[in-house]
């Protein structure tokens, strides 16, 4: 998977981990190079500070990660290139974007999968969220735990989404993933992919009219600044995910790998007390900045989507949607 050949800023960039020392495995120490896209406030950069710390307690201070936020390192495309050719050690991705490497995940972008919180944790943690993480490991791409995220709900610069037909031919930024794509279509909208580092602007421009997220997102990203109406239609429940590259799991020893893998729970647990303070306090800053928070009815959106999940039917995804909806 992914043969064809890395693009120039990903090549820039791996040149500079090789300078950096991207993974090091002296024999007095393990240093995990880890980069992310997101703010250095989000509970997800947090609990990776968290993971680190735990990560030193446990071996003895003989493995530590080294953290790169805010994109230091490039997008989310590229530094799961980066994993996969070995010169970076772990990043955070979206689920969404991982459908391109296990057609499995495409679960998360479907809409109205999981009845709530408490049903979504459950499947996580279940047989079935074990098995999406170690399905990347054909892409050279070993899922080490899932990050809470919330749910995700449409925000709209210049006027209120209270029923699908309100998203009636907007331009909707989405993820780069064919499932969202058809799930904003499905909806009445008009996707657009636009990447995340461009969205604020592409807002601001008229580009895209809104987008859809998570809480702590809107807000850290100051999108609420253009964005005046959110509405929680809480559509999807998208996991953050955190990678490590096969090639440099395959070098650290059944004790490392060991403790590596206590303190990623224990970090998973960790933000996700963080992601609830975080939702709560996203949500009222929102609010006292201006923002109208809507709460429609979801009847008329989950009607609505019910031809996607048709069109899974007779396919392995449309299994694993039964399996999801008996548990």
């Amino acid at each position: 998977m992914m043969k064809r050949a890395l693009p120039l800023k990903a090549v820039a960039m791996a040149s500079l981990l090789l300078l950096l020392g991207s993974c090091g495995f002296e024999q007095s120490q393990v240093t995990l190079k880890l980069a992310h896209t997101l703010d250095q406030q989000h509970s997800v950069h947090r609990a990776m500070e968290f993971m680190d710390k735990r990560l030193r307690e446990l071996s003895g201070d003989t493995m530590k990660v080294d953290i790169y936020s805010g994109g230091q390192l490039g997008g989310e495309r590229e530094l799961i290139e980066l994993l996969q050719i070995g010169t970076l050690a772990m990043t955070k991705v979206s689920a969404s974007p991982m459908e391109g490497f296990v057609p499995e995940m495409k679960i998360f972008n479907i809409p109205y999968v999981f009845r709530d919180s408490e049903h979504y944790w459950k499947v996580l943690q279940s047989d079935i969220g074990r098995r999406l993480l170690e399905a990347g490991e054909v892409a050279r791409l070993r899922g080490l735990g899932y990050y809470d995220a919330g749910s995700r709900s449409f925000y709209v610069n210049d006027r209120p989404i209270r029923t699908p037909d309100d998203l009636d031919g907007l331009k909707i930024r989405v993820q780069n993933s064919q499932t969202a794509i058809k799930m904003v279509n499905t909806l009445g909208g008009a996707a657009t992919p636009v990447s995340w580092g461009e969205l604020y602007t592409a807002l601001q421009q008229g580009v895209v009219q809104g987008a859809e997220n998570n809480p702590p997102s809107f807000y850290l990203s100051k999108h609420f600044e253009v964005s005046r109406y959110y509405t929680l239609d809480e559509h999807t429940y998208v996991p953050d995910m955190l990678l490590i590259s096969t090639e440099v799991w395959d070098k650290l020893d059944s004790q490392q790998q060991a403790w590596l893998q206590q303190a990623v729970d224990e970090s998973v647990e960790y933000q996700r007390k963080l992601w609830q303070e975080s939702t709560r306090e996203s949500l009222a800053a929102v609010k006292a900045a201006g923002v109208e928070v809507i709460r429609p009815d979801k009847q008329p959106f989950i009607d609505a989507v019910q031809p996607l999940h048709e069109s899974y039917e007779g396919t392995e995804v449309g299994e694993l949607l039964k399996q999801i909806a008996s548990m």
